[in-house]
């Protein structure tokens, strides 16, 4: 079963930054596209990034574009999404998944959603 771990959430002020990390064990990352999805309070959850598996293109969602960066290292089977200029806004659990078929088709996510990393903006 493929299992992911969230970490790196807190409590930031408008403005600054956080960097999420999605670490994978059992299986290599690199196999899967990998998508960071959001759920706040009394919404949907959202997908608001993606990395493609085979040429290392990504895709964010227009409410994120330029502020968050979505990265993979394949050495410590991890992904991160770097997030700049937090708003708040952006206030929400954040999660990562296996998707399918890719990024740019996106729909299904495998496995079951992990706990999840909270991020709270706030000053």
């Amino acid at each position: 079963q493929l299992q992911l771990v969230e970490s790196g959430g807190g409590l930031v002020q408008p403005g600054g930054s956080l960097r999420l990390s999605c670490a994978a064990s059992g299986f290599s990352l690199n196999r899967y596209d990998i998508g960071w999805f959001r759920q706040a309070p009394g919404k949907e959850r959202e997908r608001v990034s993606c990395i493609s598996s085979s040429d290392g293109s990504t895709y964010y969602a227009n409410s994120v574009k330029g502020r968050f960066t979505i990265s993979r290292d394949n050495a410590k089977n991890t992904v991160y999404l770097q997030m700049l200029s937090l708003e708040p806004e952006d206030t929400a659990v954040y999660y990562c998944a296996a998707l399918g078929p890719d990024c740019s088709s996106f729909r299904y996510t495998f496995g079951s959603w992990g706990q999840g990393t909270q991020v709270t903006v706030s000053s």
